[in-house]
């Protein structure tokens, strides 16, 4: 279906399209927007078991931050190229899945407005509370017409639910999971999260985190990502990957690990290459200028190759022994949280 003025859409479905048989396509659900209907597309590719582990990847939750969205496409795109030739990555697939959810807000990306058709912050929807000292930004309920409007969080957004389930389903039975949610719009650097984003206390995997990026900074020492808890930077309330984690310790066997990650691009290094893009609608989240945006497309897919292969390879990592455990947990805490 084409949709007047929304390529974001159009282009995601000729995407479906040109995966023909590859990929499994799921619609999690429709969200009303005037006389529209918007499906939200969830993309697999790989192993339809249960018990292999998945790598997934979320764009669109701020509808303003498009960025995210283009990045996932343009590796989708990379991927097609590669089911047409590479014995490797199709052999990988068959022990592995990938997931991709590029349009969480699609209201939110057609309106060009951070929140959904609602006024709802999605990442500031679930029922988590925060502790500590919070700001504004942290989240608000008094009213759907300022920013970060956390709605009803007893009842959320039917993009916020739809997420919530593609990621319990992935949890569930994995031995691994990572998610990589894409946003833009802090800072000069790009920025990797992980838990927690409501409290300043070392979330239970901090060991397996500070492993990961030990094994990335030894492979790529010139990388340009800060790697830390979200909570270093802001706290706030009803942060879905907190709601999530949570979820998941409940119902979590010690046989899995869940690594939710959040790529917080720096888009204020776009507005010092050229102010006058912050008096542009997407100026603050967005590269406008052409080559910077191709530049940002691209500047990425070293991450995602590594992830994979982390995905692929978690003995170096992810299944410590007691002693490396406390090892990689003892220099987190001293590099995080100053213990």
């Amino acid at each position: 279906m084409t949709y007047k003025n929304f390529p974001e859409l159009d282009l995601l479905e000729k995407i479906i399209a040109q995966l023909g048989d590859y990929a499994r396509v799921e619609i999690l659900g429709t969200v009303p927007y005037k006389h529209y209907e918007f499906p939200l597309y969830c993309i697999s590719l790989g192993s339809t078991r249960p018990d292999v582990p998945v790598l997934a990847y979320f764009g669109g939750v701020h509808g303003l931050e498009k960025i995210g969205s283009e990045i996932l496409f343009a590796y989708l795109q990379t991927i097609i190229e590669l089911l047409k030739w590479d014995d490797t990555f199709k052999a990988q697939l068959e022990n592995s899945r990938l997931l991709f959810f590029p349009l969480v807000n699609p209201v939110g990306v057609f309106c060009s407005t951070r929140s959904n058709g609602n006024g709802v912050d999605l990442m500031r929807n679930s029922p988590v509370k925060a502790f500590g000292e919070r700001k504004f930004y942290s989240g608000q309920r008094l009213t759907p017409h300022l920013p970060w409007y956390q709605g009803n969080t007893k009842q959320m957004e039917i993009e916020a639910l739809a997420l919530c389930e593609v990621v319990r389903r992935c949890t569930s039975q994995a031995p691994l999971t990572i998610t990589v949610d894409l946003h833009s719009g802090f800072g000069i650097q790009d920025r990797l999260w992980f838990p927690y984003a409501y409290c300043k206390q070392p979330y239970p995997d901090i060991a397996q985190a500070f492993a990961w990026k030990q094994l990335f900074e030894g492979c790529y020492p010139q990388h340009f990502y800060k790697i830390e808890p979200m909570s270093q930077e802001y706290v706030i309330e009803g942060d879905l990957w907190d709601y999530l984690y949570q979820d998941f310790l409940q119902h979590n066997d010690g046989q899995r690990l869940f690594l939710p990650l959040t790529l917080e691009m720096g888009s204020w290094l776009w507005l010092r290459k050229s102010p006058r893009h912050i008096f542009m609608r997407h100026g603050l989240f967005h590269p406008l200028v052409p080559h910077r945006q191709q530049r940002i497309l691209r500047r990425h897919l070293i991450l995602f190759d590594f992830l994979y292969r982390s995905l692929l390879n978690p003995h170096s990592w992810a299944s410590l022994d007691a002693l490396q455990k406390q090892d990689y947990e003892q220099q987190a805490l001293g590099l995080w949280y100053g213990q």
